[in-house]
């Protein structure tokens, strides 16, 4: 599973609330929720981000609330993953359970600027810079961590597994 798309960069300690703020959580609706992403950290996101655009941020993103919401509303914008130093526990989880794919990885972090053209490789845990020609490497994901973000997401990849079993 490969992603393309364009940086967008973010500092350290971007919050739930930075991501979707709480007013806007009176929907689970992806597409409604994605025109609120990121708007009180940076007004101007949702009208540059294009569908497969990529998050590039420091370190604890997601911290805050454990809202579902935040990584649903950077699918319904058209974020493809999010590339940060560290990722709030909860976050994490909730974005592998809903089908955003998030990586780990410092040095990428530090060298990859707004605007540059991203090449990501889950299975192998490989980021690419195209625009600089450097390449980083992630932990990649595990088979069963993959399978879950290939379907979706859990719901989906649940459903996907009682279906074949039945």
């Amino acid at each position: 599973m490969t992603m393309r798309g364009k940086a967008h960069t973010f500092g350290a300690h971007i919050d739930t609330d930075q991501i979707i703020p709480a007013q806007y959580l009176v929907t689970t609706d992806p597409v409604e929720l994605g025109k609120h992403c990121m708007e009180n950290t940076d007004p101007e996101f949702v009208s540059r981000v294009e569908q497969g655009d990529i998050v590039v941020a420091d370190i604890n993103f997601g911290c805050g609330s454990s809202r579902e919401h935040a990584p649903v509303s950077m699918r319904g914008v058209g974020i493809s993953c999010v590339i940060a130093k560290s990722f709030a526990r909860i976050f994490f989880r909730n974005s592998i359970n809903l089908g955003l794919p998030v990586l780990e990885c410092p040095e990428a972090v530090n060298a990859i600027k707004a605007g540059d053209e991203l090449d990501v490789d889950l299975e192998k845990g490989i980021i690419r810079n195209l625009t600089t020609e450097e390449t980083f490497t992630a932990k990649p994901f595990e088979p069963f961590m993959m399978e879950i973000l290939e379907a979706g997401g859990l719901v989906a990849y649940t459903k996907n597994k009682l279906a074949a079993a039945g």
